[in-house]
């Protein structure tokens, strides 16, 4: 996979150290003998059909590459069976000439909610830290940023962005297989770095939050969205063992405990901007993810409890600048 337009933005972004470090990093990550599933995924990208899209829309609910009218019926319902092949899709919407892929999550919706809140993100260089499968990193482009980089330690993530990217052509946006520990220490090189839905899979909240600051520029702007719960100033939820029967979640802070983290870390400017409920409408099993999904994860009795009697799922969007 190429990747040296990414190199050379780094390096203009006074970011080459990571440049340096970058290529090995990715190469062990695309390590085939580490992944057993790679190789197939590999193959099955290199088969997909060489398409010319009428359409490319970034600035749709869904995310639209190409239309029907671009493929022979017989040549959809193949490159449908392509993609399945890289089922679960959990972030989405999209829709690849003519075929929807009805994802998992409603990330649009996720997107509705912060985008009015959020400073301009014409022209500038964002970090999307835990993206899935890229469906928010498009939305930045569609934005106008100048360059996107998502990152996320799934390869199956990578592969689906993979796929949207050829069918999509060449264009200023990557996804790449790390976790936030990969990035150098005070990197300090993007205007805007999104984390949505990691924090409360970290052992150490404050931690990732010193990461998410060392990798801004002074003045520059995150968007952290995660799990909360209802509760005062210094309440924190910390489920003794799963939640909503997911194994690695850990902090779930009331709003003002959340931005008392955030000041301590040295954050400015910090702002609520958004509280909602995840419902069964937002995130639920379809034909493209047809594992359990929330529906399964609540007091049938009660669905305003988890399966664990734990308070259901809400989640909190805050803003916030670095020092």
């Amino acid at each position: 996979m190429p990747y040296s337009d990414l190199y050379a933005a780094l390096r203009n972004a006074d970011a080459e150290d990571w440049a340096e470090q970058l290529p090995q990093q990715l190469a062990h990550a695309f390590d085939t003998s580490k992944h057993g599933d790679l190789l197939k995924w590999q193959s099955q990208l290199e088969q997909l059909p060489q398409l010319n899209p009428q359409i490319r829309s970034l600035t749709t609910d869904t995310l639209q590459i190409g239309t029907a009218d671009d493929v022979s019926i017989e040549q959809q319902q193949a490159l449908k069976n392509q993609l399945q092949a890289f089922c679960p899709w959990r972030k989405g919407p999209y829709e690849l000439f003519g075929v929807h892929i009805d994802t998992e999550w409603r990330s649009d919706w996720k997107w509705q909610r912060l985008e009015n809140h959020i400073a301009p993100l014409k022209n500038r260089l964002v970090l999307d830290v835990g993206c899935g499968n890229g469906y928010h990193c498009w939305r930045m482009l569609g934005a106008g940023a100048k360059r996107v980089i998502g990152i996320d330690p799934m390869l199956l993530n990578v592969m689906q962005f993979q796929i949207i990217k050829k069918f999509y052509g060449d264009a200023p946006i990557d996804v790449l297989p790390l976790g936030i520990e990969a990035l150098p220490a005070n990197l300090r090189c993007f205007d805007t770095v999104f984390s949505m839905g990691v924090l409360y899979h970290r052992r150490s909240p404050l931690d990732h939050l010193f990461e998410l600051r060392d990798c801004l520029k002074s003045g520059g702007e995150l968007i952290l969205e995660t799990l909360i719960i209802d509760g005062e100033l210094g309440e924190a939820l910390l489920p003794e063992d799963r939640y909503a029967q997911m194994r690695n979640v850990w902090f779930l802070p009331s709003c003002a405990t959340l931005v008392s983290w955030l000041n301590r870390c040295g954050f400015k400017n910090t702002r609520v901007v958004d509280v909602t409920v995840t419902t069964t409408e937002e995130q639920r099993t379809t034909e493209w993810m047809r594992f359990h999904s929330l529906r399964d994860f609540l007091n049938p009795e009660n669905p305003a409890l988890t399966c664990e009697n734990l308070p259901a799922p809400k989640r909190a969007i805050l803003i916030a600048n670095a020092p």
